[in-house]
């Protein structure tokens, strides 16, 4: 039985993770800004309602922590923020409210959870192929795309940091999935897999990937969207 930390549950492949990893008997720790009831009334998670984009609220995690738990073996970093605008069009307020949730969100929940963080602890990362250096990039997207490059550097800087405490650090960089997210970013597109498809293997690679990555990107991806 682990502890296990998910942000962005309040749908899609956050949500079906929460699941998964309860009804394997894990404890789950589900952020989000709303809370859906089915994880509420779950026994093996705990639900706590956080806005990422505002730092003050790591607080809660901490108190939760320090009460509770005393030390986590996995965080997925799965909540995510889209803009779909023209550059033209997008605002530095824009690009700030996108980078709040999507990487100092991580930032600063690794950093509020790194006292219980310990040796054989998988930090996983979620971010997309938008965020890949060569790899092909949409219109409209700049602000999220890169902030899911940006997210990339980070955890490659933290497995290095972190790896002689035995932490280990690793994103995985999505394809198209099929969630309400996919579809703000390109309406009436059908992705091939769904997102419970996708957190099936995001549940393997959070309990496993740490055995044969540090410090590495995997492109998760059979469409691109």
């Amino acid at each position: 039985m682990k502890n296990i930390i998910i942000s962005g549950t309040s749908r899609g492949i956050g949500y079906e993770l929460a699941i998964q990893f309860a009804t394997a008997g894990h404890n789950v720790l589900a952020i989000s800004r709303k809370t859906p009831q089915a994880l509420i009334e779950n026994q093996n998670i705990t639900c706590l309602s956080i806005d990422l984009s505002d730092e003050n609220e790591m607080q809660k995690v901490q108190s939760f922590l320090s009460d509770s738990w005393k030390n986590v073996d996995i965080i997925i970093h799965n909540a995510g923020s889209l803009l779909l605008k023209p550059f033209s069009e997008t605002s530095q307020e824009d690009f700030e409210n996108i980078y709040k949730v999507n990487v100092f969100g991580v930032a600063n929940l690794t950093r509020a959870c790194l006292p219980y963080l310990q040796k054989g602890s998988h930090v996983v990362t979620i971010s997309s192929m938008g965020g890949i250096q060569g790899s092909l990039k949409f219109a409209g997207l700049a602000a999220y795309s890169s902030s899911k490059g940006a997210v990339i550097t980070l955890s490659e800087l933290l497995a290095e940091e972190y790896k002689e405490k035995g932490i280990s650090f690793n994103v995985l960089a999505l394809g198209a999935v099929q969630t309400e997210m996919l579809q703000e970013a390109f309406p009436g597109y059908e992705a091939p897999i769904s997102a419970k498809d996708m957190a099936n293997y995001i549940f393997d690679f959070a309990l496993t990937g740490n055995k044969y990555y540090n410090g590495k990107v995997l492109q998760v991806s059979s469409t691109n969207p």
